[in-house]
């Protein structure tokens, strides 16, 4: 009977051992991360009266009131939706570990929360199965997988994202041994606004995590209501931060609120020099603008880099676009030997290639050549 003891004991601690070791093994290669919002896209093309009836407008990101609840329905009932594994920053890492693929497989992670359901199920097939991310979800028991009605027309999209799950993401999850091993593997970290309305505390976890190991943090402002409405949220991030990136209408609003000026290359130069909590590198300030030059300010320094135009007949879809670009840029970023040019070179070349298609999706093999 002793013996037996003894041999479970033992079995538990080579099985523990083993576990350790295999997360050890999945997170090594690690050099990217991600944290952010799961959500499963319900994209379709819609008419204006749709916009009209819920009180939407194209180019924009809202998070679902009450009044938005039918729509999800409506457009699986009427408009022949499509299912995206999507969310901003998940958005972003898929899109860095497709770039990287070639050169760099299994080099990326994505923490995020997600409901015990098919939906869930889905995008963490999506993410980790075919394109290759480490995913580690916290699992929610009650709520549902988020969802983000994407309306597509004319090219042109709007965002409406009910959290769900998403919502409940809890710092206790990155108290996990995977998270812990992600990371500390990691080197650099990519969180997009959106999350500052969920859990700001976990955000700060791998913020001063970065601060102190001396590693890059970055940020998206991600959607005007975001600066508007939870600024103080803002506020608090903004010192963490070694990268910002924003689009014109969020660099504009941030402008605006921070009496910055309207010159967005003097408001990226002065968003550049704000106080910042690592001194050990100065922060570079990025600046979409669609198919205008991108902006990009460091060092007291502005540079702008010309997008190259795409055919109005191959636009397809321009969500995902703004998620791209960033992606393209971190695959750039987490090579020993960055340069802004390109890095800002990849973003366009990856954001091109997704507003080809619908969605934030792209083909199994990456084309791109630096």
């Amino acid at each position: 009977y002793i013996a037996q003891i003894f041999l479970k004991s033992l079995g538990n601690r080579i099985f523990l051992h083993l576990s350790t070791s295999k997360q050890k093994m999945a997170t090594e290669n690690i050099k990217l991360m991600g944290m952010g919002n799961p959500l499963l896209d319900i994209s379709s093309e819609v008419p204006q009266e749709i916009l009209d009836k819920y009180d939407v407008k194209l180019n924009n990101a809202i998070l679902a009131e009450e009044k938005h609840l039918p729509l999800y329905q409506e457009l699986v009932a009427s408009y022949s939706p499509q299912y995206i594994a999507g969310g901003a920053t998940q958005n972003s890492i898929r899109v860095a570990q497709w770039m990287l693929s070639g050169t760099e497989p299994k080099s990326t992670a994505f923490m995020g929360c997600v409901g015990k359901d098919e939906f869930g199920a889905q995008l963490e097939k999506c993410a980790s199965e075919e394109d290759g991310v480490l995913v580690h979800y916290m699992k929610d028991d009650d709520a549902p997988t988020g969802t983000c009605a994407v309306l597509v027309k004319d090219g042109e999209r709007s965002l409406i994202a009910n959290l769900a799950a998403a919502n409940n993401f809890k710092p206790s999850h990155l108290e996990t041994q995977l998270a812990k091993d992600i990371y500390n593997a990691a080197s650099v970290y990519y969180i997009a606004g959106f999350f500052l309305t969920v859990s700001v505390e976990s955000l700060k976890i791998i913020a001063d995590h970065a601060v102190e190991k001396n590693k890059t943090f970055c940020l998206n402002l991600s959607a005007p209501f975001i600066i508007d409405f939870f600024a103080d949220q803002v506020a608090t991030a903004m010192p963490y931060t070694d990268f910002v990136f924003a689009n014109e209408s969020e660099a504009e609003t941030y402008a605006k609120k921070h009496d910055l000026g309207s010159d967005l290359k003097e408001v990226a130069l002065k968003v550049a020099a704000m106080p910042k909590t690592n001194s050990n590198r100065p922060r570079t300030v990025v600046f979409t603008q669609g198919s205008e030059s991108t902006i990009v300010a460091c060092d007291g320094q502005v540079y702008e880099f010309a997008v190259d135009p795409l055919e109005k007949e191959k636009l397809v879809d321009t969500n995902g676009a703004g998620d791209a670009f960033v992606g393209g840029f971190l695959s750039v970023l987490i090579q020993d030997q960055y340069e802004i040019e390109a890095a800002v070179k990849a973003g366009h070349w990856a954001a091109r290639e997704i507003i080809q298609r619908s969605g934030c999706t792209f083909p199994k093999d990456c084309a791109y050549k630096a």
